[in-house]
């Protein structure tokens, strides 16, 4: 296992401290939870960047580091639902682009096709990492708050669009 598959793993094992943080009923909780969902976030460019400088890119890492940026997203959007921060039809979206995407790269690993995340997919990440943490900070969330989980749900869907553009001949081709 190399370093970059162990922070991955890491950002993994942080998801139940920031969702006990987040929804338990502990002092400073939410300051804990920004941190603890902040350092996960970062796990997931740190990464990759080590991956790529030191050519340590494993099949292992190929699927754990999206599983694990998936499960972070879903997880605190899911939370945030719960604490009727965000409207469950945003997570929603948000969660069914993400599966929608992950099917189609599954799609392309049939066919012994890699998917690279597009520079749409890297905007999208950045964009949906700062509105969560917008929203756990801004508790009731003002207009920027909103204005940031709108621009979220829009890159969401655009990139998602582009991917399924980019992957149509994929699609077409038999298994």
């Amino acid at each position: 296992m190399s370093l970059p598959n162990w922070l991955s793993l890491g950002r993994i094992m942080l998801i139940p401290v920031f969702m006990v943080a987040l929804l338990g009923n502990i002092s400073h909780g939410d300051l804990i939870a920004v941190v603890v969902f902040s350092v996960a976030a970062a796990t997931d460019s740190l990464d990759g960047y080590l991956a790529r400088s030191r050519q340590s890119i494993t099949t292992v890492g190929k699927l754990l580091d999206p599983l694990a940026d998936k499960l972070l997203i879903s997880a605190a959007l899911i939370s945030l639902v719960e604490l009727d921060r965000v409207a469950a039809w945003v997570a929603m979206v948000i969660i069914a682009r993400e599966f929608a995407v992950t099917g189609l790269r599954l799609i392309a690993a049939t066919q012994d096709v890699v998917i690279s995340a597009s520079v749409w997919g890297k905007v999208k990440t950045t964009v949906q990492v700062a509105a969560i943490i917008a929203l756990i900070v801004d508790d009731p969330p003002h207009t920027v708050t909103t204005v940031l989980v709108a621009c979220a749900v829009a890159v969401t869907i655009w990139s998602g669009i582009e991917y399924f553009i980019a992957g149509r001949d994929i699609l077409r081709e038999p298994a």
